[in-house]
């Protein structure tokens, strides 16, 4: 028997609502009839797709395989749709999601080949990189902007892009430049990233092995955080120049001693798409040109 997509469609609805009362009231369908499609498609699959446990329904092991499959197929078609719309416009439209925390310069420079073209609307949202990941999967989103990689599988369904790995240096009031990095490390209070921060991990080791105790005057997991407290004079931040690059060139502040060792990874996480989004290829492209 050929696969029903409609009653793909159901079983999908089911088995986000956990409940057959749930999924047939916001399907408008009577119960029973609900019961009737799902019954029909495990005829057809020749599996149960459920289980019942309680009052509500967990998928069996054959259900969940289901519900994977059911996903891409839906997810294709739903991709299809938006690129055909967007394809249809003279106006494009690319959206991205940036990590809440990434430096709003590099933000900038990512977008910058996209400034003032007519043909081209940007769209920017910025949260966390979990809610980005799911925006990007339901296609709300066409590349990700984040500094953290995020964990992948044989099942993955991203694409990571190494866009830039920028220097770390110790940021300052110009007054200190020329003094060691220990000195500095060791009597100047310390603007820090917060410990889970991937550059954090990488410097921690870095006063460890010059034997110093640093004296933490803030902690911030927000770049431009950081670059603000910097700017106040709380006092010495470590941070990629390009978080501070008006500040730098404005000479408010200075790049005191760069961190040897120490780098901070931008990436653009997109999705495999069998009808991706031009757009995202082509600032990816310029993007990485640019930096060459």
């Amino acid at each position: 028997m050929a696969l029903n997509l409609h009653h793909l469609r159901l079983f999908r609805a089911v088995a986000r609502d956990g409940t057959l009362t749930g999924a047939a009231r916001a399907l408008n369908l009577s119960q029973s009839a609900l019961s009737t499609q799902i019954k029909t498609l495990e005829s057809s699959l020749g599996h149960a797709l459920f289980e019942r446990r309680g009052r509500g329904l967990v998928l069996t092991e054959a259900g969940r395989i289901a519900l994977d499959h059911a996903e891409a197929i839906f997810r294709t078609a739903e991709d299809l749709t938006a690129t055909l719309k967007h394809a249809a416009g003279a106006r494009r439209v690319l959206r991205i999601g940036a990590l809440a925390t990434l430096s709003r310069n590099f933000q900038i420079g990512f977008v910058a080949p996209f400034i003032g073209r007519s043909d081209v609307e940007v769209v920017v949202r910025s949260g966390a990189q979990a809610d980005l990941l799911r925006a990007l999967e339901a296609l709300s989103l066409d590349v990700v902007l984040t500094n953290l990689v995020p964990a992948r599988d044989a099942a993955s369904p991203y694409l990571v892009h190494a866009l830039s790995e920028q220097p770390v240096s110790l940021i300052g009031p110009c007054h200190l430049q020329g003094r060691p990095l220990r000195d500095l490390l060791a009597t100047e209070p310390l603007i820090l990233p917060t410990p889970e921060a991937a550059l954090r991990a990488s410097f921690d080791g870095l006063v460890g092995r010059l034997g110093v105790v640093p004296r933490v005057a803030a902690k911030a997991d927000d770049m431009a955080m950081l670059r603000l407290l910097a700017r106040a004079g709380a006092g010495l931040a470590v941070l990629p120049p390009i978080v501070v690059r008006d500040e730098l060139a404005a000479g408010l502040l200075s790049e005191l001693v760069r961190l040897e060792g120490i780098t901070e990874s931008f990436f653009a996480v997109t999705l495999q798409r069998r009808f991706p989004n031009p757009l995202v290829a082509e600032i990816i492209d310029a993007f990485e040109l640019d930096k060459r």
